[in-house]
């Protein structure tokens, strides 16, 4: 079951255009390749680092990409800008507990893009590869193959592995999204992958 606003009115709103798009593909795959890379990464002690390399230039590659969806967030589409989710406002936070309220009573929330907890998690999820970027941007530019990383340096190090974690939850949770709808005969994964809608979803 599904609540909040009708399918046919929550789809309405304009289909995401070719550069979001492929601003989506390109963090999706770099994001993916670099947390599997970095379970490689270990590997910078040694003189022979293959795992590091690949990560590091997957890194700079995906924090590119952040910084693109950092500017589309101010020049982008209107739903995809920073000023639909902030300032955080008392019925902002309002419509996440809504949508709390709908998933415990087994009901999908239909919100437009980044409204309610869908936009919540969207925003955890951005401020996490603005992390990874911002911290892997310094281990790129000051770890040192076959030099063990110390003082403020390893602190850096210890605080990117850490945000791996999160990355790993937020796509969790956001291709967990996916499936439920799509069970759920709302495909919103195709409005992203494909642009418009073309049919109606089952009721």
């Amino acid at each position: 079951m599904t609540g909040g606003r009708s399918w046919p009115a929550a789809r309405a709103e304009a289909a995401f255009d070719a550069p979001t798009r492929a601003i989506h593909l390109a963090l999706a795959l770099l994001g993916i390749a670099a947390l599997v890379s970095g379970q490689f990464a270990d590997d910078y002690r040694d003189a022979s680092h293959p795992g590091f390399s690949v990560h590091r230039w997957l890194g700079i590659g995906m924090g590119a990409a952040v910084l693109v969806r950092f500017l589309w967030g101010f020049a982008g589409p209107r739903a995809l800008r920073f000023s639909q989710w902030l300032p955080v406002t008392k019925a902002r936070f309002a419509i996440v507990l809504q949508d709390i309220a709908l998933l415990r009573r087994l009901r999908l929330p239909e919100r437009e893009a980044h409204e309610g907890l869908a936009g919540l998690v969207q925003a955890v999820g951005l401020l996490a590869f603005l992390w990874m970027a911002a911290t892997g941007t310094v281990l790129f530019a000051y770890l040192e193959s076959g030099v063990r990383a110390t003082g403020w340096l390893h602190a850096v190090k210890e605080g990117h592995e850490g945000g791996q974690s999160v990355l790993l939850v937020y796509l969790s949770l956001h291709l967990g999204a996916v499936v439920v709808h799509s069970l759920a005969g709302r495909p919103i994964w195709r409005r992203m992958a494909f642009g418009a809608l073309r049919k109606e979803a089952p009721r």
